[in-house]
């Protein structure tokens, strides 16, 4: 049995490995569009029907304006980049939620909402569109299904772990299960970590790709640190990078986003 689980679990991480268009990291994603796409729009729908749509035209259409420019860069990459019918899979929608969460978030094919609570941050259109990148990056990377994937190995390990232990004393037992749990729960917090970066880079590139002022992806975290106080999780703790880290990195990222979007624009297809 022991062996027909690590047998799955190679064949998953060899068969199922593909890459991250622009930043190029390998991935293992073993869920499907189709098993994720219906579910995911049905979940729009609903919470929708459950939430109050601001009433602030000037800022819904600022959401909407905005979504629209940045998912057209993403669609034209990927029709330049033979993901066609990717980018046919994708039911772009955008809408602002009346909520002083200082939140947004985009579903698996590109359902995007933003909390009026995270308007301040965003200040102005540029820090709309850092935002909305950074949204859209996560459903561009499939982040969604990734994580997904990751869940259904990390049941699987954890299986293993019971499996390989059967024939232990209790004490062992539970020395190894909890090693497990502590040592897979910070791993997926890294590679939560490590979504979020990737978000912060596509996103960058996105936002200049649609002729947006990439200065401001930085700014907003500036902006969003100073609302929060200083106070955070620690980093190692946490399923997102410090603010700190993420100022820094995509101010040091910035040059390498412009020489992608303008290589991206005048072309489209990745070199």
């Amino acid at each position: 049995m022991k062996k027909i689980i690590v047998l799955v679990i190679t064949v998953f991480l060899f068969s199922e490995c593909s890459t991250v268009p622009i930043t190029g990291r390998k991935r293992v994603n073993f869920v499907s569009d189709s098993q994720v796409l219906p579910a995911s729009f049905a979940q729009y729908s609903s919470f929708l029907e459950e939430n109050k749509l601001s009433t602030n035209r000037t800022m819904s259409n600022q959401i909407k304006d905005v979504g629209k420019n940045i998912s057209a860069a993403v669609d034209r990459f990927m029709r330049a980049n033979n993901m066609v019918s990717e980018a046919n899979s994708y039911k772009w929608e955008f809408n602002l939620i009346e909520d002083k969460t200082v939140n947004a978030w985009c579903m698996p094919g590109g359902k995007v909402v933003f909390y009026t609570g995270i308007m301040p941050i965003c200040d102005n259109e540029n820090g709309v569109a850092a935002v909305m990148g950074h949204e859209v990056a996560h459903a561009f990377a499939k982040h969604g299904q990734e994580r997904m994937s990751q869940g259904q190995l990390q049941q699987i390990g954890g299986l293993a772990v019971a499996l390989g232990t059967s024939g232990k004393d209790s004490e062992s037992q539970q020395i190894w299960n909890t090693a497990f749990g502590i040592g897979s729960g910070l791993g997926m917090l890294k590679f939560s970590r490590v979504h979020e970066q990737e978000a912060d880079r596509l996103g960058l590139v996105f936002m200049l790709m649609a002729g947006y002022d990439g200065t401001e992806a930085a700014e907003v975290w500036v902006r969003m640190s100073e609302n929060s106080g200083g106070g955070s999780t620690p980093e190692i703790l946490s399923t997102h990078p410090s603010n700190a880290s993420r100022i820094q990195d995509l101010r040091t990222y910035l040059p390498t986003a412009k020489k992608y979007a303008a290589q991206y624009n005048a072309n489209g297809v990745v070199k």
